[in-house]
């Protein structure tokens, strides 16, 4: 989907309805028993940095979620129903964490206990009020230190319905955000008709939380998984690689406010011709990494470019149609290329290499590692992300149904970058600090990725419409 802040997802005014679990709900959560699923590392690590940066006095809001519209006006009742069926259906969802001690444990709610609350806030008449109200809200009602941490709205008017969703990090990832509104709109759409919808079960994040703790807790400092990422942190002067530009900040500083650029990259005959040109070399990923690692030297000049590259652990099939977070993370290090087909092979190289560390948590490496990770910014490194989003079901209709991915852009000293692949194209969002070096270096990122992936791309259609001899 088109990432974007909640500022420019065409938000249009109508009557504000919105759905959150049911004071009966939260009293049932109140009362639960321990469940002995433990978090996953990367939700535990998630919550802690979030009461770090709390503890240091800066609420850090780091909410994300979906929009899209439904035709017309909806019916609340099909709606609701619809919200509910699909909460039911990703046990996540129904699933917190409180804490005793220093320790935190799960509590996992039954399919019965959960019900929702609708309320109607009222008729808004101005975009800019709605948006402010809805950003607010989602705030408090999201928040990665509360439970429960997710809401469901709409926005009813006449002509169309647009949901906005927003969700703790924790429950859900890029994949589980981007299925969101074809299962809502067909859940609805049947739901109207008076029709059941046919769904086969969907595994639990709960469960893989408490698979891939138990495989992650059977290593320990001593692992190859841990030697690579010592040795990489090593060379990184001891932490996790930041972006290797200019942003304007300076060591002590307070943790600074961010901005997002998000635009379209390149139409989808450019994204095409690029991808024909990348695949023997691994595909786009490894091309918008490798253009990445020229890119930051002309800017910066490091002469070797780091960065850690996320991956999904969706590994196996029975994970595939579950809500949940399921990333990790590897390092890959670039030494200056000469060109893009020499930084081609050399990103390839690190990702082959690499790639399996994802397999293990990065907190829990972190751990291992005995350093004092201790966090002061909701992102502990800096990120380049390619995702092609086609695949995703309805992913043809998003700009029809004006689907976005909603990022809350609030504080931090990082850049992190993502490009999506769509049906129209590739799409660019990155959050940086707002600085006026920053926003420079980010801009002229921007355009230099976009200007190489358009020169690469013309090159490509060039090759493709030379002979061939056999």
């Amino acid at each position: 989907m088109r990432i974007s802040d909640i500022q420019r997802c065409e938000v249009r005014p109508g009557q504000l309805v919105e759905w959150t679990f049911s004071p009966a709900t939260v009293a049932a959560a109140t009362a639960l028993p321990t469940d002995s699923r433990p978090p996953a590392y990367i939700q535990e690590g998630h919550i802690r940095t979030a009461r770090s940066v709390r503890e240091d006095g800066l609420f850090v809001p780091t909410w994300v979620g979906a929009a899209f519209d439904l035709p017309g006006r909806a019916e609340l009742d099909a709606l609701e129903e619809a919200l509910r069926g699909w909460t039911l259906r990703h046990e996540t969802l129904r699933s917190g964490f409180r804490w005793a001690g220093d320790e935190m444990h799960r509590f996992t709610l039954d399919e019965d206990d959960v019900s929702l609350r609708r309320e109607v806030i009222g008729d808004f008449t101005d975009e800019g009020a709605l948006v402010r109200y809805l950003q607010d809200r989602f705030d408090v009602a999201a928040d990665a230190l509360g439970w429960p941490n997710l809401i469901y709205t709409a926005v009813v008017r006449d002509d169309s319905t647009s949901v906005y969703m927003a969700f703790d990090h924790t429950n859900v990832d890029a994949y589980s955000i981007q299925r969101i509104p074809d299962e809502i709109h067909e859940l609805y759409t049947e739901g109207l008709a008076g029709r059941a919808v046919a769904q086969t079960p969907v595994s639990s994040y709960v469960d893989f939380c408490e698979q891939e703790r138990a495989n992650a807790d059977g290593i320990d400092d001593t692992h190859a998984i841990v030697d690579c990422w010592r040795e990489f942190i090593g060379r990184c002067d001891g932490k996790l690689p930041d972006f290797p530009v200019d942003l304007g900040l300076r060591p002590g500083d307070a943790l600074p406010a961010q901005k997002l650029i998000r635009e379209p990259l390149v139409d989808a005959d450019a994204a095409a011709a690029f991808e024909a040109y990348c695949r023997p070399y691994g595909g786009s990923l490894v091309g918008i990494l490798a253009a990445t690692s020229l890119i930051v030297h002309e800017i910066g000049g490091q002469p070797v470019y780091r960065t850690v590259v996320p991956f999904h652990t969706r590994l196996k099939s029975t994970w595939a149609d579950s809500v949940g977070w399921y990333v990790g993370a590897a390092p890959i290090e670039v030494s200056a290329a000469r060109d893009f087909d020499g930084a081609l092979v050399a990103v390839r190289a690190e990702l082959q290499a690499n790639r399996s560390l994802a397999r293990i948590p990065l907190a829990r490496v972190l751990r291992l590692l005995g350093a004092d990770f201790r966090p002061t910014s909701p992102d502990l490194h800096s990120i380049v992300s390619y995702v092609d989003a086609r695949v995703v079901p309805g992913a043809d209709r998003w700009s029809e149904r004006k689907a976005y991915g909603l990022m809350r852009v609030s504080y931090g000293d990082q850049v992190c970058a993502w490009v999506n692949r769509l049906h129209e194209g590739l799409w660019f969002a990155c959050r940086y600090p707002d600085t006026d070096i920053a926003y420079k270096n980010v801009r002229r990122y921007l355009e230099g990725l976009r200007n190489l992936v358009v020169s690469v791309a013309a090159r490509e259609r060039i090759r493709a419409k030379q002979p061939t001899f056999s």
